[in-house]
């Protein structure tokens, strides 16, 4: 199907202070994205391609000016002489700029997170995607290969004279590092393959970034022993990375009532589906006794993921069809095992064309993770348990369509008077638009409304939505112990052991992002029932349509764009 159309922009000369702030706009990002060609690279504009971020002492000094400068150029903006959607593109720039420099000069991630010092996704962009000639992205491997030992050097000099690290962020470091040096071995071979003139430039080049990845992963193994910072923020730390993760004002105390409250209500009523599907008055137990029931008919194991996850992509795509939730794209989609450089994290994520590349044909690449190489046979079983074919539909629900890839899909086709929407993409709109099309998806059912396996599934998923916000709160305000958490995951959140576990990983090697999730999802289906009073003679498609019209804006500022 076509796009619907986006929101029809001002004439760029309607006014001088519209004029100034594209320009200034322009030019300051610009300059955010010469400085960290990686982050351009992901956002498709490539000039930077052969280039690495510099992480050294002297730069941040130089960066700390360029954002303070940066402020100073939008503080001189006149707001209230601007339409409405140069107004939002100044606030979401601002806010980013600010969330930078309080990143930069107080949080200082840099000198404890060796995560932030490896180049696999610098790598993987320029190997793994097609927006470029395999000649243009064999020249620029080669130009970051040879810039990976110093790359590395420069980080182990700042990771060493840093606070110290926390060991789960070591651990992780480890694992991708020999993942970034795995990215140059087949892959890479399979594109020179298409330009052998190019093997004698490339190879040396990757024979040092690899000895380089080697050494660095023999360092942090090193290090393991006197890697013993606390991951957590504090709650000062914490409730000012919740404030620019989120565009919001909402403290880490009041997200924590809604979520403790959300919580019992959700509870409730996967209890009374559960009491519907077995056919049988409720009972203690029999929440986790249904859905084990369900995970055991509908097993997978090693060789089903991928096959299970494509069926569902596609029967996904009929059915948001069928049901008339969205306009459906016709952009390709890829699902692919995640690559080793970039696990440790998430189960799956959805990549998509860079916003700001031009259009070419490139797939949207849904990765889904394994579960890792040296977890016990025993927790292995627990994950296939956890990712059974039901909670499948609901992953693809989420991470496809209608959710991840159908909205990024649409927000490629926004144009703006600036590219700062297309490159600032709010993640609580984003992640809570998937959610609540796991919802609608589930009230509607695979096939018909009466789909009570998916609508089970999907309530254990907002459990564990509602419960990543609790966890990410209690985490990095340090009113939870490892115990507490596991106990929290697996008994309230019927969760398996094995993905339990991996979210305590991923609640102490992130901060605010577990919230987006719950968050984002109360504001989009608050903006959705709203939308819906106030355009009462207008369907659910074009109400979606006309939401996913703006980009992915934070939800307060969507709220402003649309109006309601």
């Amino acid at each position: 199907m076509t796009s619907t159309p986006g929101p029809q922009q001002p004439d760029p000369g309607a006014n001088a202070m519209t004029d100034r702030f594209r320009d200034v706009a322009g030019k300051v990002l610009d300059t955010l994205l010469a400085d960290a060609p990686e982050w351009a690279d992901e956002l498709g504009d490539h000039r930077f391609r052969d280039r690495l971020s510099d992480h050294s002492p002297d730069a941040d000094v130089r960066r700390a000016g360029v954002l303070t400068d940066a402020l100073g150029a939008l503080d001189e903006i006149d707001d209230a002489m601007l339409p409405p959607a140069d107004h939002v593109d100044l606030e979401t720039l601002r806010t980013r700029v600010s969330a930078d420099l309080w990143r930069l000069t107080e949080l200082r991630p840099h000198t404890w997170d060796p995560l932030r010092h490896l180049p696999g996704d610098a790598l993987y962009g320029l190997i793994a995607r097609e927006a470029l000639p395999v000649g243009d992205r064999l020249e620029a491997l080669a130009a970051r290969c040879r810039a990976v030992p110093g790359f590395l050097a420069v980080a182990r000099d700042v990771l060493g004279n840093g606070p110290g690290m926390p060991r789960v962020h070591v651990e992780t470091a480890i694992a991708q590092a020999r993942g970034a040096a795995s990215l140059l071995g087949a892959d890479l071979d399979a594109l020179l393959e298409a330009e052998p003139g190019l093997r004698a430039k490339v190879e040396p080049a990757r024979d040092a970034a690899r000895e380089a990845l080697a050494s660095h992963a023999e360092w942090l193994e090193a290090e393991l022993d006197s890697a013993t910072a606390d991951p957590r923020l504090g709650e000062r730390e914490y409730a000012a990375q919740l404030w620019y993760t989120l565009d919001s004002e909402l403290s880490p105390e009041t997200l924590l009532t809604r979520a403790e409250s959300d919580l019992i209500a959700t509870e409730e009523e996967i209890a009374e589906v559960a009491a519907e599907y077995d056919g049988r008055p409720r009972y203690r137990g029999q929440v986790r006794e249904v859905l084990d029931r369900l995970a055991a008919e509908a097993a997978t194991g090693a060789d089903d993921i991928g096959p299970l996850c494509e069926q569902a992509f596609e029967r996904l795509l009929a059915r948001t069809a069928e049901l008339d939730l969205v306009s459906v794209l016709d952009d390709p989609v890829r699902i692919i095992p995640m690559p080793e450089s970039r696990r440790g994290v998430a189960v799956a994520y959805c990549d998509p064309p860079g916003p700001l590349s031009p259009a070419t044909g490139e797939p949207t690449l849904i990765a889904v993770a394994p579960p890792p190489a040296d977890w016990s046979t025993e927790r292995q079983a627990s994950f296939y348990r956890e990712y059974n074919g039901h909670m499948l539909r609901n992953l693809m629900a989420h991470e496809g369509v209608p959710g991840h890839a159908l909205q990024l899909a649409h927000a490629a086709r926004y144009r703006g008077g600036t590219r700062v929407r297309q490159a600032m993409p709010s993640g609580s709109f984003i992640e809570g638009w998937a959610v609540y099309t796991e919802e609608l998806l589930a009230y509607a059912g695979w096939d018909d409304a009466g789909d009570l396996p998916l609508r089970l599934v999907q309530l254990k998923m907002r459990l564990r939505m509602i419960l990543n916000a609790i966890l990410d709160v209690r985490t990095h305000t340090r009113s939870i112990t490892e115990a507490e958490a596991m106990d929290l995951l697996v008994e309230r959140g019927h969760q398996e052991e094995g993905e339990a576990a991996g979210k305590w990983r991923r609640a102490r090697l992130t901060s605010a992002q577990l919230s987006t999730y719950y968050v984002g999802y109360r504001e989009v289906n608050g903006i959705a029932r709203d939308l819906s009073a106030a355009r009462p003679r207008t369907g659910q498609r074009a109400v979606h349509d006309e939401m996913l019209a703006h980009a992915s804006p934070s939800p307060r500022h969507l709220r402003a764009l649309l109006g309601v």
